[in-house]
C-alpha cells in the first residue's frame, strides 16, 4: 500500500492515507514541531510547504500500532 505513495505527500495526501481530517493532519504536523519531534507527524519544509516524507509516515504508524495513544 505504501509503496504507491510518492516519496513526499502533502499533508493533505497524508490525512487521506491516515483517513484523517485535513485540520487533524496539519495539528499532529504542529505537534511535532512544538514537541522537537517527540510526537505528531513528522514533516519537512519544501520551500514553505509542508511534506511528509512516505518513510516517516509508515514510522509513524507503526508507532501507532504499537504505543496507540491514551483513550
Amino acid at each position: 500500500m505504501f509503496d504507491d505513495l510518492p516519496p513526499l505527500l502533502t499533508v493533505e495526501q497524508a490525512a487521506k492515507v491516515l483517513q484523517i481530517g485535513r485540520s487533524k493532519a496539519y495539528e499532529l504536523t504542529v505537534e511535532y514541531e512544538r514537541s522537537g519531534g517527540r510526537s505528531g507527524l513528522p514533516f519537512i519544509w519544501v520551500g514553505n510547504e509542508k511534506r511528509i516524507p512516505r518513510d516517516e509516515l509508515v514510522a509513524y504508524v507503526e508507532r501507532q500500532l504499537l504505543h496507540p495513544p491514551a483513550a
